[in-house]
């Protein structure tokens, strides 16, 4: 059941022989064995994709809340003994997970040194149920989803330059200024040729910008920033050790970026199991305490 879940997720029989650590001819047996005992086709296989009957739809259904039932029947028989210990799969965006998430998953296993946690760093929006992720931590505003949402505040953001770039091209005295300006721009980021500003008496401002350095990372805006290629928004926490050590300074500070929400996303069938509880609950204690993230 477990080999036909995931083979109905990703749709591939070698990606699922790679994942489980078998050979494809196992796939194939469990498969064929597991058809010939139900008596009806469940998958449609052709060269380059397999695909669920209708059939093997509705069994995919019942056999997620019967891998489920039975995973929370062996924890609750082994937590009556023991600490809570298996694997979770973490997605998280790139920059946040190296610049804070990472340490904070030391935290959570020195807590709880019997579970593994398989972190994944990416910044694209990726199918959870396919990819097998239990829990993912996202920056952004969210499509409508299967997935559980919980909402753990807003990541604020600054308008910063390095000290070098603004001695050689001066300090902006107002919004209308950035348009001269080198920025650094994100282009995995919708928008980003504008700059969006929130005024101090609440309005937003758009301001065209524009820039010879675009980059789809955060790690790579950061060093870019410090460098002096250029001035850009940028999340306190990516940024805020830069600010402490006058690497970076602080530009038009009553006009701020719009803060962006930060989310966790849980796959409902996971969402019950233990060791997954206790990393969802440790995130939500842990992430609002990040430079910058703040209740919405």
């Amino acid at each position: 059941m477990r080999t036909f879940i995931r083979v109905a997720e990703r749709g591939n029989l070698s990606m699922v022989a790679r994942e489980l650590g078998v050979g494809q001819s196992t796939v194939t047996r469990h498969l064929n064995e597991l058809e010939e005992a139900v008596g009806v086709p469940l998958l449609s296989r052709t060269t380059r994709r397999v695909t669920l009957t209708d059939e093997g739809s509705r069994y995919y259904t019942n056999c997620l809340q019967i891998l489920r039932l039975v995973e929370q029947a062996a924890e609750e028989a082994r937590n009556a003994r023991q600490a809570p210990a298996g694997a979770v799969r973490l997605s998280c965006t790139a920059a946040l997970g190296v610049m804070h998430i990472t340490r904070l998953i030391f935290d959570f296993q020195d807590k709880h040194p019997d579970i593994r946690v398989d972190l994944n760093l990416t910044d694209e929006r990726i199918d959870l149920v396919r990819e097998g992720v239990d829990v993912a931590l996202r920056l952004g505003p969210l499509a409508d989803s299967a997935m559980r949402l919980h909402a753990l505040g807003e990541s604020h953001r600054l308008l910063v330059g390095a000290p070098a770039y603004l001695s050689a091209h001066g300090r902006p005295e107002r919004p209308a200024d950035l348009s001269r300006y080198e920025t650094v721009i994100m282009s995995n980021v919708a928008g980003s040729d504008q700059l969006v500003l929130s005024s101090p008496d609440g309005t937003s401002l758009m301001i065209p910008v524009s820039g010879k350095l675009r980059v789809d990372h955060g790690l790579a805006a950061r060093r870019a920033l410090a460098a002096g290629r250029g001035i850009g928004p940028a999340h306190l926490w990516l940024v805020h050790d830069l600010l402490d050590d006058g690497q970076l300074e602080v530009l038009l500070g009553d006009y701020r970026p719009l803060p962006v929400p930060v989310s966790l996303l849980i796959v409902p069938e996971r969402a019950a199991i233990a060791r997954v509880r206790l990393l969802v609950d440790f995130l939500v204690a842990e992430v609002s305490k990040l430079p910058g993230i703040r209740p919405s």
